[in-house]
């Protein structure tokens, strides 16, 4: 199963200039969405992590599916001011723009290990941040994976200058 079929690009959004990648035919579709948790999964056994961190918005959605499929605990990456208890925050650039990431203070146990998880990997700045993010609130990042890497934006490459190993079931 070709699972780029189902993850149309949409020209020229949010912004000009931006081809997005629309994950709702793939949720819309059980087979592909298996096949895609399951790639993921293939993915991730070559980290040693105990949690899994999905950064907001559609991390979550792939992130959650892991977690269960693996028995590993699941942290959320939140947007600013969405999360109701004490918070670590990281800005960053996008390439549309800026932004922040937040974990709430008391979620994940000393000395967890984390692999960061997104949907798609475009210039690495949301991933960065996150391995910021928890670096900062000292703890371990084991590594990334995304759904789909957008290769030409070379953000593989930024990950691994900042020291993050990082892999993608399909690269487009």
């Amino acid at each position: 199963m070709n699972l780029l079929d189902y993850l149309p690009g949409v020209p020229d959004f949010p912004k000009p200039g931006i081809l997005f990648r629309d994950i709702s035919p793939l949720l819309a579709h059980p087979p592909a969405f298996k096949e895609a948790v399951a790639q993921l999964e293939v993915l991730a056994r070559e980290f040693d992590y105990t949690h899994i961190l999905g950064i907001e918005s559609r991390g979550f959605i792939f992130g959650s599916a892991l977690a269960l499929h693996t028995h590993k605990g699941l942290v959320l990456a939140r947007k600013p001011n969405k999360l109701p208890l004490a918070t670590h925050r990281e800005s960053y650039g996008l390439e549309y723009g800026a932004d922040s990431l937040e974990i709430q203070k008391y979620t994940l146990p000393e000395g967890a290990r984390v692999l960061l998880l997104d949907d798609v990997l475009a210039t690495g700045g949301t991933l960065i941040a996150a391995n910021k993010l928890l670096r900062g609130a000292g703890f371990e990042v084991c590594g990334a994976i995304t759904l789909l890497e957008i290769a030409f934006l070379n953000g593989s490459q930024a990950l691994s200058q900042n020291g993050i190993s990082n892999k993608s079931a399909i690269k487009s």
